[in-house]
C-alpha cells in the first residue's frame, strides 16, 4: 500500500521545466530517497508534495486521496511534516517553543481562549509540553537543551531539534530535505539511527532528498533519480547504483568504480 503517489506532476518557472511528468510512489512503512545532481528538481518534488508549489499538470495523492487543492496548512492536518534543506528555526527561541510550534496543528483551542490564555489552552499547551518532553525529546536524546536558545546550538543540534518539530506534528508522513547536509561523520550516524528509528518504532513513512550517497544506500529501501526534471531510474539501491543512467548523470562518464566509491562514501583515493 503506497503512503505517497505523486502521478506525472509537472512544474514549470517562466521557460525552465522543474519537473516534467514525474511519478513517484512512496511506499507505506518505508524509506524513499529522492537523489540525483544539484539542479534536478527534488526540492520542488517536496515543495510541491508539500503545498509550497502548485503544479502545472498532475496529482498528489496522500493515502489515497488527491491533496493537489489543498493548502500547506491543510496538508500539515493531515499528517504531512517537513524538515527544510536551510534550517528553518526560530533562533531567538528556545528549543522547546521551537518544538512546540510543530505541535500547532494538533490543538484544538479556539481563538478567544488561546488569545486570553483560558483555562483549555493552560491545558492543551500543558499536554503538549508534556507530550514532547516525554515522547520527542527523549527519543532525540535533547531533553538537556529543551531551554536553550536555538542559535547557541551547534549546527547539528539544529538540524536534530528541526526533526524533533517535524516529529511533533506527529507525522504519517515525513519530508527530510537533506537531513545530514554539513554535518561531521559522528552526526550523520546519529541522524541515520535517529531515522531508523522514526520508520520502525514510530511506524512514519519517510521521503528524503540527500545527496549523501552512503547513508541513502546504507537506509533506504527505495530509490528514485532524477535529473533535469525528470525520473531517470528507481528501485532498489543496489540496483540503482549499477544504472548507466544514472552513472551519466553523475559522473558524465561510464567510470562505474568511482561511482561505487561515492555511493558508499569513499575517497578518490581509496
Amino acid at each position: 500500500m503506497s503512503t505517497l503517489e505523486v502521478d506525472n506532476v509537472s512544474l514549470s518557472f517562466g521557460g525552465v521545466n522543474a519537473l516534467n511528468a514525474v511519478s513517484v510512489t512512496v511506499e507505506a512503512g518505508g524509506i524513499t530517497a529522492l537523489i540525483g545532481p544539484n539542479g534536478a528538481g527534488k526540492t520542488s518534488l517536496f515543495n510541491a508534495v508539500s503545498g509550497f508549489y502548485r503544479p502545472q499538470a498532475g496529482r498528489v495523492l496522500f493515502e489515497g486521496r488527491d491533496i493537489s487543492a489543498l493548502r500547506c496548512p491543510q496538508r500539515a492536518a493531515l499528517g504531512i511534516g517537513r524538515t527544510f534543506q536551510n534550517i528553518a528555526l526560530f533562533r531567538g527561541m528556545t528549543v522547546l517553543d521551537n518544538v512546540k510550534l510543530g505541535a500547532h496543528v494538533r490543538t484544538r483551542t479556539g481563538l478567544f481562549s488561546a488569545l486570553w490564555y483560558l483555562g483549555r489552552a493552560r491545558r492543551e499547551e500543558t499536554q503538549i509540553r508534556e507530550q514532547i518532553e516525554r515522547e520527542v525529546f527523549d527519543f532525540l536524546e535533547i531533553d538537556h537543551i529543551r531551554r536553550h536558545p536555538v542559535a547557541a546550538l551547534p549546527y547539528g543540534l539544529q538540524k536534530r531539534v528541526e526533526l524533533a518539530r517535524a516529529l511533533a506534528m506527529r507525522p504519517r508522513l515525513l519530508l527530510l530535505d537533506e537531513p545530514v547536509a554539513g554535518m561531521n561523520r559522528e552526526e550523520k550516524e546519529d541522524m541515520a539511527r535517529f531515522i531508523l528509528d522514526v520508520k520502525e518504532q514510530w511506524g512514519v513513512t519517510i521521503l528524503m532528498v540527500e545527496h549523501d550517497m552512503g547513508m541513502v544506500m546504507d537506509i533506504s529501501d527505495q530509490v528514485y533519480v532524477l535529473n533535469f526534471g525528470q525520473v531517470i531510474a528507481s528501485g532498489r539501491p543496489e540496483t540503482v547504483q549499477a544504472n548507466p543512467e544514472v552513472i551519466e548523470a553523475y559522473l558524465g562518464t561510464d567510470d562505474m568504480t568511482t561511482l561505487r566509491r561515492r555511493l558508499r562514501g569513499e575517497s578518490e583515493a581509496a
